[in-house]
């Protein structure tokens, strides 16, 4: 194991240390072993001392009388004050003391000006020097000379150590961004038949899509110079810094063209300028924006520089940004569907020991809306628990619990639940997942446990289709209205009460319902009439209605209508099948954990088949191998319902 390397330090600290210890020596030390001792008397005992005849030699300069002893043996330094005594010198003389008085030393003109001008200024530079060197690493600068150069990391081609190949799940993107890239490799082809290249690039989506990947990628594929720098670093405290490094990065990049600027997060300098009717706008932010606006209108992109940006929110940019000739190209990095997900986690595999029986497609479709950054997670996961398990590779089973890890978080093993209120928990979760049965349009059960988890579910039902949904009907939208309502139902019927435990349901259910209304347009009241607004949708979404006070009323009448209808439907189902409700209820109990192929056995044949389905420890999740028609994507409910990963994204 490689030990831990104990990082330099600067030189300034070692020459610091010398001068206190120097320091130390010469006021302390030395003085304490070498200096004689001085004692401290009055100017009559010294009167005395030498009326006595004890005084050997005495020294007097401007302000004080320094008396050295006859005896031998008195190593000590009598000093006193010195007083106007005109009878002094007499009084010295009659005793034959030798006395002498100091002369002053007169300082000559080079050395006045040099301790008294050129020392104290050097000192003050010295101070000056270290105080904006500790001022310029706080504010992320290199130095007082580099408050106007650009932060911007460069990459050699050899450093990226990225290329398409690390890149999966964003087909589309990349074949967009290859066209850049044979640009860079053969730029004359493009010269020959008169056609311009895109100076920049766009690239949008959510977080953990890929965007900074990707753009490595491309560098890493053409081989050139990357210059990678977020948009906050050019926002500085000074007035006029961030458009001084705006011209330095374009200056570097000028002088090592053909090559790649790589701006992530632009959107931190690129947002849309105020007009100044609200107080004025951030200077510093739009004379930084107006640089940047400036630099790519005035470099020739035949050159081969290509800018590369990222963001979020494309919708806060401004516009003047996006016009063509500037980021040419809008490519959007969405979240990978089916197919996508199953070959990043491919790629993510191959950086850890696996197993030979791993399934990536029954993870895949157990992570549907999941993002690369979040799959990457998945894996890491599996490996941490494949260590704590004490195995040599990560196995199936791993990979998903891992998953279930990142949707509900870890399990609570020593969580103590009374018995009453655990009985409510399974009868909730059976209800979910009863409904959820019971319905032809709806994804099928994969799994159901009251195991609670750190993110505070006391258990939930996991359901998982075989296919990525594009589109979601109004029957599909409403049945899963009807089976997040399911919990709350069972504990009606069995309880005759209610708790707390369908909170997360209820959110849920409304966001659905509310959703169906004001953005779907599927009901007759409001027919194709949106009356809600949905900003920023890569950041989850903030929705806003734009509507009268009575339409909103109406509105919400008619999502309460929607909730309550489906909320019946629920009541009914569960009715009919109460009998399967306590059995199954009674199962989960027993077993804490079940398998959606358990779950249809009893539902389907009853207990008697029971005994032939696989128990499921609670400790790890195993699922038995099934055809086609029982695999299934993730839409997770339960008691506070886990929503699959799916429905951060939901608004497609």
């Amino acid at each position: 194991m490689d030990k831990d390397k104990t990082p330099k330090k600067s030189i300034y600290y070692y020459y610091m240390l010398a001068l206190a210890i120097l320091l130390l020596l010469n006021t302390v030390i030395i003085p304490m072993f070498f200096s004689p001792k001085v004692q401290e008397i009055s100017y009559g005992s010294f009167l005395q001392m030498v009326d006595d005849g004890k005084v050997a030699k005495v020294e007097i300069t401007n302000n004080k009388i320094a008396v050295l002893a006859k005896d031998s043996d008195d190593k000590s330094i009598y000093v006193t004050g010195r007083v106007e005594d005109p009878q002094l010198v007499n009084r010295l003389m009659e005793s034959k003391v030798e006395f002498s008085q100091v002369i002053p030393k007169e300082s000559s003109l080079l050395e006045n000006i040099f301790f008294n001008w050129i020392i104290p200024i050097f000192i003050f530079f010295a101070l000056g020097q270290l105080f904006m060197r500790f001022m310029a690493g706080r504010m992320g600068g290199g130095g007082p000379m580099n408050f106007g150069k650009s932060n911007a990391k460069v990459y050699v081609e050899a450093e990226t150590g990225k290329t398409f190949d690390d890149v999966a799940g964003q087909n589309e993107a990349k074949e967009a961004l290859m066209e850049l890239v044979d640009f860079l490799h053969h730029p004359d082809k493009y010269k020959a038949i008169g056609a311009n290249m895109p100076k920049g690039a766009l690239l949008v989506g959510p977080p953990g899509t890929g965007k900074t990947l990707l753009a490595r990628a491309v560098a890493g594929e053409a081989k050139v110079p990357f210059f990678s720098i977020s948009g906050s670093e050019f926002i500085e405290m000074f007035v006029g810094m961030g458009a001084a490094r705006v011209r330095d990065l374009f200056k570097q990049a000028q002088e090592k063209a053909p090559c790649i600027i790589f701006i992530d997060e632009i959107d931190a300098i690129g947002k849309k300028r105020d007009s100044g009717r609200f107080g004025g706008g951030n200077d510093e932010r739009e004379q930084t924006l107006n640089q940047l606006l400036s630099e790519m209108d005035g470099f020739d992109g035949s050159k081969g520089i290509v800018i590369l940006a990222a963001t979020n929110r494309p919708d806060s940019l401004d516009k003047a940004l996006l016009r063509p000739g500037r980021f040419d190209r809008r490519i959007p990095v969405e979240l990978p569907d089916l197919q996508g997900r199953e070959a990043i986690l491919r790629v993510h595999a191959k950086n850890i020991k696996t197993c030979d029986d791993i399934d990536y497609n029954a993870i895949a479709r157990a992570t549907s809306g999941a993002s690369g950054a979040e799959l990457a997670n998945i894996v890491n996961e599996a490996a941490l628990r494949a260590v704590r398990m004490h195995r040599e590779c990560v196995t199936q089973s791993d990979l998903e619990e891992s998953v279930e890890v990142v949707i509900a978080g870890y399990q609570r093993k020593g969580a103590v639940i009374p018995k009453e209120q655990k009985r409510i928990v399974a009868y909730h979760e059976i209800g979910h997942a009863l409904v959820a049965a019971r319905q032809k349009k709806s994804a099928p059960v994969h799994k159901i446990t009251i195991v609670p988890r750190t993110s505070g579910a006391l258990g939930y039902t996991m359901q998982v289709s075989e296919d990525d949904n594009v589109l979601m009907s109004k029957e599909e939208l409403f049945n899963k209205i009807a089976t997040l309502t399911g919990g709350r139902s069972a504990e009606e019927i069995i309880f005759n009460s209610i708790t707390t435990g369908a909170s997360n349901d209820i959110e849920q259910a409304t966001r659905i319902a509310r959703a169906m209304v004001t953005r779907f347009g599927m009901t007759d009241e409001f027919d194709m009439m949106a009356t809600e607004t949905v900003t920023n949708a890569y950041l989850g979404g903030d929705t806003s209605l734009a509507c009268s006070e009575t339409t909103s009323g109406k509105i919400d009448a008619k999502v309460l209508e929607l909730i309550k209808e489906a909320h019946d439907k629920a009541r009914a189902i569960l009715e009919k099948d109460i009998d399967k409700l306590h059995e199954l209820a009674a199962y989960l109990l027993e077993k804490e954990t079940i398998t959606g192929e358990e779950f249809m056995q009893i539902l389907e044949h009853g207990k008697q088949e029971e005994a032939k389905a696989e128990t499921v420890e609670t400790t790890a999740v195993v699922t038995e191998e099934a055809g086609a028609d029982n695999e299934a994507l993730a839409e997770t409910a339960g008691e506070e319902t886990v929503q699959n990963i799916s429905e951060k994204n939901e608004d497609k």
